[in-house]
């Protein structure tokens, strides 16, 4: 009998649930949609039921669509969106809405505890990361202040995907990936750090057991394989975090190769074969869901948004006519750059329309146009959009070669941007590197779950024998005669925030 894997990549959006078989192809994929809440401006949760319910159910539609005997499917695997605080109590209940990773409420929480313990670099010593706003860490210093009684309840702070793990098989783990982005992980010896929970008044019993990403965490229960379709018993693997885990599905999975996601957040990110001191408060330096592999990334808050902005505010001559003549509107407006060339005639965009978290951390940065002129074209303006992202995502990766600098020989690219041919030019022209997408990619974090779920069944020895069942699906060379205009606008967009930084405050004051 061929074998399968399961996964469900628990997003903002819905929850993904898909089947790979032995050779690493999809055979069957669905998504079930649940709401955002947004009580105040800067707050954002979700209601684990809707979770929950969006998980067997996508599960259930995903089985049922492949066909396949349920006794074929050897593993369930997981992905899920980081940092979320899921706070349950003794009877396995949750106590209030999970707040998300995109929820800046704790932010006075996180400067407070910067500066009470000594700044970044004593927070450093203890997670080798600093202390975002999304963080579970945060999260979890607001809640004790702002709804006591709350904290008062809870006996255990689960994140996103583990809790979907307990209700599917009644336990209490998660993985070093998603533990990382806590902000209370000791990354370099893959435990949390009991000296910064001391230091924060934090029970150390309020946080599940810690696993690898293929190890087993338990197996389906009867009620939960009546509603997803899988058998009873069937194990579950740790899975991972969905930042973390796509890029083993983009098969980042040794060093020397960029991992550019294109998402509604852009991701740079790449795997280190050793522990490195982090130094750049910007960046996340996080365990990787191979053991002997760290996984370094930088995040845009801005990169497929800033497209999706642009294409709902600026272009609704596009938008009618892509409704019209039945097409994606992105389509039309990818032809139409096109048109421009390298450089956008020298016309520059800042992609920080909801500030910015790498390469620079800070809430007060505006996104820009820079150089209009009545010359300039909508083609013009679309390109230099995606170039500008692309300058950014170089910014980052510059960053992070600072930490270890390594030879870069390719570029795997993911995310609805990458669906683009000019955009990935754009960035194989940016970067002078080769450009890929490979099949699983765009599945996202699902695809590299179910790797890490086949590595747990014995599909696979190990991740390396995993992601060599992947084929790539696209090229782009980069061309060498557009080298000098992008390394010329490159610089010129490297100077703009340090020439602007005290205007944007400025705007950002009122």
């Amino acid at each position: 009998m061929k074998q399968y894997v399961a996964a469900m990549d628990i997003g903002t959006s819905g929850c993904k649930s898909i089947i790979v078989d032995e050779d690493g192809l999809v055979v069957s994929s669905a998504i079930e949609e649940y709401p955002l809440y947004s009580p105040r401006p800067g707050w954002n949760e979700q209601d684990p039921e809707d979770w929950w319910k969006g998980a067997y159910i996508s599960l259930r539609k995903a089985v049922d669509k492949s066909g396949i005997d349920p006794a074929g499917i050897k593993a369930l695997s997981f992905s899920g969106q980081m940092h979320g605080l899921v706070a349950m109590d003794k009877n396995g209940s949750v106590i209030r809405r999970a707040i998300l990773w995109n929820d800046q409420r704790c932010a006075k929480q996180c400067q407070d505890m910067l500066k009470d313990i000594g700044g970044f670099e004593k927070l450093r010593c203890y997670t080798n990361n600093n202390m975002l706003p999304g963080y579970q860490g945060g999260k979890l210093l607001w809640l004790r202040e702002m709804e006591p009684e709350n904290f008062e309840k809870m006996t255990k702070a689960v994140l996103p995907k583990d809790y979907l793990r307990y209700r599917l098989t009644g336990e209490y783990y998660t993985d070093v990936s998603d533990a990382s982005g806590t902000g209370l992980f000791d990354v370099e010896n893959r435990v949390y750090s009991w000296e910064l929970l001391n230091c924060l008044n934090l029970s150390p019993d309020l946080f599940p057991p810690v696993v690898e990403s293929s190890e087993m965490t338990g197996e389906i229960t009867k009620e939960a394989a009546e509603l997803t379709g899988l058998l009873p018993g069937t194990p579950v693997v740790g899975g991972g975090g969905d930042s973390v885990i796509q890029t083993t599905g983009m098969g980042l999975i040794k060093e020397g190769i960029l991992g550019l996601t294109l998402g509604t957040a852009g991701i740079v990110a790449m795997g280190m074969s050793q522990y490195l001191e982090n130094h750049n408060e910007t960046l996340q330096f996080f365990c990787n869901n191979q053991k002997d592999l760290y996984h370094v990334m930088g995040v845009m808050l801005a990169c497929g948004g800033s497209y999706q902005w642009y294409r709902n505010t600026l272009c609704g001559d596009e938008m009618a006519r892509a409704k019209h003549q039945g097409v994606d509107p992105y389509d039309l407006l990818n032809e139409s750059a096109k048109n421009s060339s390298p450089g956008a005639k020298r016309l520059l965009y800042l992609p920080y329309l909801s500030g910015e978290r790498a390469p620079y951390t800070d809430p007060n940065l505006r996104g820009s146009f820079i150089g209009l002129a009545q010359s300039h074209s909508k083609g013009d303006i679309t390109r230099s959009l995606m170039e500008g992202i692309g300058y950014g995502m170089k910014q980052i990766g510059e960053s992070i070669l600072e930490l270890k600098p390594l030879k870069l020989d390719r570029i795997i690219v993911s995310g609805g941007g990458s669906r683009s041919d000019l955009w990935r030019q754009i960035l194989s022209d940016i970067f002078q590197l080769p450009v890929y997408t490979v099949n699983g990619a765009k599945e996202g974090g699902a695809y590299g779950a179910c790797l890490a779920g086949g590595v747990g069944a014995g599909i696979w020895s190990d991740l390396e024998e995993a992601c060599a069942t992947m084929k790539v699906v696209t090229e782009n060379l980069p061309n060498v005669r557009n080298k000098e205009v992008y390394e010329e606008m490159y610089t010129i967009y490297s100077d703009m925030v340090p020439a602007l930084k005290k205007q944007f405050d400025r705007l950002a004051s009122a």
